[in-house]
């Protein structure tokens, strides 16, 4: 599988929400109403129901799926058509839609990947990389009881991780023992350790942060493969996972545990579509602590 490349000019984005303003009749009796307020993932043009689909939309069995903001227009415009299988209604009581787009791909992410760990309350997970998915993942992670320790490079990440919960954080290029302190502080290691960075550097040191018979939880995708021991694994020295935002199916259970809890991304609105060149350049130097978002009023 690999996605579609852009050959013409595309509005960017895939993380959005907004409100109905028009239906399809497909959509009538789904529950959905003009004016509610919606939150939506980003593939497009699949069937949502095949074999394929089940495992993820991009291996939809028609051949048809698409992304939007990649191959079709994405969310940086005024007005979207999305499906509405990919659809979820936000209750605007406990959503502030401002801040609320980015749920709709890293939080969704964020949250099947600390949930699948299966980790027990007061049990450790340990996040590499402390950009936007490792800060909304933090949230997640307290809110299932769980102890976070953040790694990163960049202290302003790891500030601003610290800020959402972590109970304890670590400069992995400043720190050349910032390994053995893990292990003290988490009594020999983390239960799980999920890597939301996509820098090859980085994964060679995950494993040993996870203690004996832990999770390693892939979400970033580095341009290049990793290497990983084959006799840990069958040793059961630790075990590895993957997850994503995954599928409409199971969005649901994320979006409910996002509401009931309050958790919204660590996100900074900018103002309207002027803003969106400086945050692009801030994105190519790598210096956006949290995310960024624009909102049409």
């Amino acid at each position: 599988m690999a996605i579609e490349q852009v050959t013409k000019p595309t509005t960017l984005s895939h993380e959005g929400v907004g409100h109905i303003v028009s239906s399809h009749p497909s959509a009538e009796g789904k529950g959905f109403n003009i004016g509610d307020a919606v939150g939506f993932l980003y593939i497009t043009g699949c069937c949502f129901e095949c074999e394929g689909c089940l495992v993820h939309n991009m291996h939809c069995e028609t051949g048809k799926q698409v992304l939007h903001g990649f191959a079709v227009d994405g969310y940086f415009q005024e007005y979207a058509v999305v499906d509405y299988r990919n659809a979820a209604i936000l209750d605007e009581k406990v959503w502030d839609l401002t801040r609320a787009a980015p749920v709709f791909c890293a939080g969704i992410t964020a949250f099947h990947s600390v949930d699948s760990c299966e980790l027990k309350p007061g049990q450790w997970l340990g996040i590499v990389g402390c950009g936007g998915l490792g800060q909304i993942a933090t949230q997640y992670a307290k809110a299932m009881g769980l102890k976070v320790v953040g790694i990163d490079i960049a202290d302003a990440n790891l500030e601003e991780t610290r800020k959402l919960g972590a109970d304890a954080v670590f400069n992995s290029k400043t720190n050349p023992n910032y390994t053995e302190e893990v292990k003290k502080l988490t009594g020999g290691g983390c239960h799980a350790v999920a890597a939301y960075t996509n820098a090859n550097v980085a994964f060679p040191g995950i494993p040993p942060l996870i203690r004996l018979g832990g999770t390693m939880m892939v979400i970033g995708i580095p341009p290049k493969p990793f290497e990983v021991s084959a006799m840990d694994l069958v040793l059961g020295k630790y075990k590895i996972k993957a997850d994503s935002t995954s599928i409409p199916q199971r969005m649901q259970k994320a979006v409910d545990f996002t509401g009931k809890h309050g958790i919204m991304p660590n996100v900074e609105i900018r103002g309207g579509l002027e803003a969106l060149q400086g945050m692009i350049d801030e994105m190519k130097q790598g210096i956006n602590t949290k995310r960024t978002g624009i909102v049409f009023n």
